[in-house]
């Protein structure tokens, strides 16, 4: 509508200001003209009478210009300006001539037209012998004398009115262009614009997915065209929308179909290893148990040499077990740190106590720096961190040295584990972190490790929210980093020997529920070896039964968690515990490694050891148990 109405008003506009202007100046020019003409014509009748002083006749003349139509008032002066005749009423703004003028004039005002005319005497031609230049020589001047001065008022007050009657013209013609254009831009519109705008709007709903949507009736020409295009296009993408629902439909049962079969093989397979786990554990846990009695024997030489290799590769075996759990549980989620203040060199120096003797034997100098610096975090979690760090730089470095450092960077420890061994390139500095990936160890050499530390690390370090960073340049060595918050020293004290010597379970009574005859015997044993005096059996009622007989009372449980019948571990503890008293001390032992038997462990506050059972923490756990008033 602006493109249709703005060019036509624009040359209404000029059009209509030009002609209205031009007749406006037209009558202006009529008006004075006419105002001129009566002065003339009154000069030119009153030049004998002001020439003679006859002022009735110059007041006879001055009465009859006033019959004029818009005459308002005449005066006729003198050569002097003094007033011979004067009629009718002259305006008061406008100023008066003081004396005879040469030259005619004209004076306006808003609502008056003054018009000063000279009366001047008539020049006669007479021919006696005397031009007009020597006339003006003989009179002395250059001009003929001035007689007077004729001073006409003549009103504005119709020239005005047609002025504004111009103007509302001028304006009604605009304005009756302007509607004009209103109204046939409206109507272009209806006839351009609205079809455009029915376009629009099928295709807004098209693409809002409404593929139905259709356009008829759409004028001809160039608009018909279009409204066929994108009926075209919208049938298209139906057909195509339908093909892609179809297809959609038919991937998505098939991915539904192989989502359930590989939940299922997944499942089968955390069934497998669940299984497979427990049935490894369970020989491994007699295996340790049996090894660590024999230990205590007296042996040849070579007897002795063969019992420590056989308790090394079993050692190897429960390490890798271990850090299955350990992977279990943070994966589980049911492990929760304990977070405090701590000094960092006491946790240095036993990291480097436990890790130098490999060095040693690599001939790998590892040393710390000193440092006074205390962190914030969760102590045993902490050293695991730095401890498979440590590890992980003594395995992959073959000559050279390892550096622990620590720096504060603001509110935060810098810990870095420098190595100048094989290097981590770019690409794989990120895969690392992953389980049971080694870089340089493609045959799995068992004295490489198992691929696990690094990935306990990452999962560690995320549970405890510490900055974890590595940087590293193949054959240039590895920088392992972590950045812990930083804390105010205060009263710290270290963890004493967590150990006791065997004596000190002499006489301790030990209730022992398992169903696996093999690790049944093999703990009996060992517990027997430490002094206990042991009640064992498949199940809880055998036991309380033999317990009843002796008319002994157990100091503590010990229980299997699977058992054979619907009971497990818990059950057998809660019926010990109702028989003898709810403080009854009682540990569970499990194959699961499961989140499931954790979360049933914690729930009831016991402890839980996983199969392998390695006989020292067996051993610490139960001086807690039996006497926990002592400080271990």
């Amino acid at each position: 509508m602006l493109v249709a109405v703005l060019p036509t008003l624009v040359l209404a506009i000029v059009l209509t200001a030009f002609y209205t202007g031009s007749r406006v100046t037209d009558h202006r020019e009529a008006h004075l003209a006419r105002g001129q003409a009566f002065a003339r014509q009154l000069a030119a009748a009153s030049e004998y009478a002001v020439f003679s002083g006859n002022r009735e006749s110059l007041r006879r003349l001055a009465g009859a210009m006033l019959a004029e139509t818009d005459v308002l008032g005449v005066m006729i002066s003198d050569r002097n300006g003094d007033a011979l005749a004067q009629s009718g009423r002259l305006d008061a703004t406008l100023p008066l001539p003081p004396r005879a003028v040469w030259t005619p004039g004209l004076v306006t005002a808003s609502e008056t037209l003054r018009v000063i005319e000279p009366v001047l005497p008539t020049s006669l031609d007479l021919d006696d012998g005397f031009d007009e230049a020597a006339l003006d020589t003989l009179s002395g001047a250059g001009t003929p004398p001035v007689l007077g001065t004729v001073v006409v008022d003549i009103s504005r007050a119709q020239l005005n009115a047609r002025q504004n009657e111009l103007l509302i013209t001028g304006s009604a013609a605009i304005l009756m262009v302007l509607i004009g254009s209103l109204v046939l831009a409206h109507y272009m519109s209806r006839g351009v614009t609205g079809p455009i705008r029915r376009v629009a709007s099928a295709v807004e709903r098209i693409g809002r997915g409404q593929f139905s949507a259709r356009l008829s009736g759409i004028g001809g020409g160039t608009l018909r065209t279009l409204a066929e295009g994108v009926n075209q296009m919208a049938a298209k993408l139906a057909s195509a929308h339908d093909d892609m629902s179809r297809q959609i439909a038919d991937a998505t049962a098939e991915l539904r179909a192989r989502k359930d079969e590989a939940e299922r093989a997944t499942l089968s397979k955390s069934r497998f290893l669940a299984a497979a786990s427990h049935d490894l554990r369970q020989p491994m846990h007699a295996l340790g148990l049996f090894i660590a009695e024999l230990s205590q024997h007296t042996h040849a030489p070579a007897s002795r040499r063969l019992v420590e290799r056989i308790a090394a590769s079993a050692e190897a075996m429960e390490n890798l077990l271990d850090s299955l759990l350990d992977i279990s549980k943070l994966d589980a989620g049911v492990l929760e740190p304990h977070i405090s203040i701590f000094p960092l060199q006491p946790v240095l120096d036993r990291i480097a106590i436990e890790q130098r003797p490999r060095a040693d034997t690599q001939d790998l100098l590892l040393r710390t720096r000193p440092t006074p610096l205390w962190v914030e975090s969760d102590p045993v979690l902490f050293e695991r961190i730095i401890g498979n760090l440590v590890s992980n730089a003594v395995r992959y470095t073959r000559k050279g040295r390892i550096l622990i450092a620590c720096r504060r960077r603001g509110e935060r420890v810098r810990i870095e584990v420098r190595d100048n061994g094989v290097g981590i390139a770019a690409e794989a500095q990120e895969i690392i972190f992953q389980e049971f990936i080694q870089l340089d160890n493609p045959a799995r050499s068992r004295d490489k490790g198992l691929g696990l530390g690094l990935a306990i690390v990452r999962r560690l370090t995320d549970l405890l929210g510490h900055r974890l960073a590595v940087r590293s340049r193949p054959g240039r060595g590895s920088v392992f980093a972590i950045e812990v918050p930083a804390a105010q020293p205060v009263e710290y004290a270290e963890p004493g020997e967590t150990r006791r010597q065997p004596g000190d379970l002499l006489g301790v009574r030990v209730a022992l529920v398992d169903d696996d005859p093999l690790a049944q015997a093999g703990m009996r044993s060992l517990l027997t070896s430490w002094g206990c005096e042991v009640s064992a059996g498949s199940d809880i009622e055998s036991v309380l039964a033999a317990l009843a007989r002796s008319g002994h009372e157990p100091q503590l449980v010990i229980s299997d968690y699977r058992l054979h019948g619907t009971s497990n571990g818990i059950d057998a503890i809660r019926m010990a515990r109702t028989r003898y008293g709810e403080s009854l001390p009682a540990t569970l032992i499990s194959g699961d490694t499961g989140p499931e038997t954790l979360r049933q462990a914690q729930s009831e506050g016991l402890a839980l050891l996983h199969k392998p059972v390695r006989p020292a923490r067996l051993r610490a756990l139960l001086n807690r148990l039996s006497d926990p008033e002592r400080d271990f």
